[in-house]
């Protein structure tokens, strides 16, 4: 199974959630369960429908193994909650396609919460 290694960070406060680190280096399986369940182990992905690692599975695997506290302030529904600025190479996501953009080894992916507290 091949994989993928991304930087990950967190900016605007959002680092609080994922152990106060704001960057984080990941590796990833380059193909992942189409269901994004992050509990299937690579080697078990037999017999399973599959996708190409996408900002969307990115978004789960943040979610089930690095958020510490409160998933809803990071994800609504299936992707980032309103108010996080995702940036794909420095370039908006909404640009790059959003979820459905295929991550590429050695992309950084940047998360920013663009709300404050008052």
């Amino acid at each position: 199974m091949t994989t993928i290694s991304l930087q990950v960070e967190f900016g605007g406060g959002l680092e609080l959630l994922f152990s106060n680190r704001k960057r984080h280096t990941l590796t990833l399986p380059s193909m992942v369960p189409f269901d994004n369940n992050t509990k299937v182990l690579p080697d078990a992905l037999s017999g399973v429908e599959t996708k190409p690692a996408d900002i969307e599975y990115l978004l789960y695997h943040l979610r089930d193994h690095l958020l510490q506290e409160r998933p809803e302030l990071f994800m609504e529904y299936k992707t980032v909650r309103p108010g996080i600025l995702v940036l794909v190479n420095n370039t908006d996501w909404e640009l790059e396609g959003e979820g459905e953009y295929v991550l590429q080894n050695n992309d950084e992916i940047v998360f920013i919460s663009t709300l404050h507290g008052g």
